[in-house]
């Protein structure tokens, strides 16, 4: 008895997590940490966004959201908006321009100088 209560436990607890938690891992655009903490912050105040963590050397971003809640395009879109290129959604000119000259990841021939 003890042994079916702990099998019915583990697959509720399985069974309910994997119906709304989506793991994705997708490249985003940024050159420093100002633009890790840029990135993570419009990517977690999407309502539904567990975790976000950005790595500045790959340049990939892992994210955990509840898909009842929100959507892979909409974190992207929230994203862009800060003035970060996605994978799928690129930013504004207007957003891209905001950003601090040390994170501007676009090229445009020259080379940057110093970082953040």
């Amino acid at each position: 008895m003890k042994k079916m209560m702990l099998v019915l436990a583990a697959v509720l607890m399985v069974g309910g997590a994997s119906a709304k938690t989506v793991k994705k891992v997708i490249k985003v655009n940024g050159e420093c940490e100002m633009c890790e903490q840029r990135i993570e912050n419009a990517a977690k105040s999407v309502k539904g966004v567990l975790s976000a963590n950005w790595n500045v050397k790959s340049k990939k971003m892992a994210i955990v959201f509840d898909d009842k809640q929100t959507s892979l395009k909409a974190i992207e879109a929230k994203i862009a908006a800060a003035g970060h290129d996605t994978q799928d959604v690129k930013a504004t000119t207007k957003a891209y321009n905001s950003l601090p000259g040390c994170c501007k990841y676009r090229s445009t021939g020259a080379k940057r100088h110093g970082s953040c």
